[in-house]
């Protein structure tokens, strides 16, 4: 994510002044007890939170709830222009779950502030998707129909004949990266792609784009089959629960493709 130093004699040294400057963020924070936060702000985080990964029976532990409510409060207080926004709470959980790997003597204060920290890094690099109106989506989104429209017209007119429009069901996709239509442990392999495409907005808004245009794709056969109300439910829960790494690898590929064939083209149809 760009967080620890590629130089790894400098490496420790950052990391160790890293965890430090953000534990004490947090009790500046959270010093002065819960009556001294932004209760809205927190309002809507303490809501939000026990909705979070509902199928993974960690996220639903009171430390590590605790522990994200934290992170989620002190990364929306440091960033008034965009804020906390519904999304962002699923997107921390990949972090936890990489740091908390690397075995049972794990430092929880470290995992807890190194994920504020890569978290921070990946929403810098998209930031645009949180701000007001959320722009970056919206442009997501639009370049996603175009795509559709031009490799497989059949679907894209099925869809607008049914009154389907993108943002009903690709605005998830964008704001959340898939992370409610795959596992967490597919996410962490998406992720792994989304870095190697160069992270912030060529791989998370760039090329997350062409991966959710696949995404689509990869049901069209099922989807002309359908009628409005059949396509949204689809959509909404899409059969992706017993996915693997091959799965996710043919999806990433298919997206590659894509990208190779119209990255550069023209936004615009003629």
């Amino acid at each position: 994510m760009g967080y620890g130093p590629l130089n790894s004699t400098r490496r420790q040294a950052t990391l160790q002044r890293k965890r430090k400057e953000y534990l004490d963020w947090r009790t500046q924070t959270f010093g002065r007890g819960e009556d001294a936060l932004d209760r809205q702000l927190w309002h809507q985080i303490r809501i939000d939170v026990p909705r979070t990964q509902p199928g993974c029976a960690e996220f639903h532990e009171e430390r590590l709830q605790r522990s994200l409510e934290r992170v989620l409060y002190c990364w929306a207080a440091r960033h008034p222009a965009s804020g906390y926004v519904q999304g962002i709470n699923d997107l921390v959980t990949t972090f936890y779950r990489v740091f908390m790997q690397e075995g049972p003597s794990v430092d929880f204060e470290v995992v807890e502030a190194d994920s504020f920290w890569c978290l921070t890094k990946l929403l810098d690099g998209i930031q645009d998707n949180y701000t007001h109106a959320q722009p970056g989506i919206q442009r997501q989104i639009v370049r996603m129909k175009e795509l559709v429209a031009r490799i497989d017209r059949d679907l894209a007119a099925h869809l607008d004949a049914h009154g389907v429009e993108f943002i009903q069901f690709a605005f998830r996709w964008m704001n959340c990266l898939l992370m409610r239509e795959l596992s967490l442990d597919c996410v962490v392999r998406v992720w792994d792609t989304y870095l190697a495409e160069g992270g912030g907005a060529q791989g998370f808004s760039a090329f997350h784009t062409y991966v959710c245009a696949a995404f689509l794709l990869r049901w069209s056969r099922e989807l002309r089959a359908m009628d409005f109300q059949e396509i949204m439910v689809f959509l909404q829960r899409p059969p992706t629960a017993a996915w693997t790494d091959r799965d996710v690898e043919l999806l990433l590929s298919e997206a590659y493709v894509i990208k190779c064939l119209y990255d550069g083209s023209p936004s615009h149809l003629r």
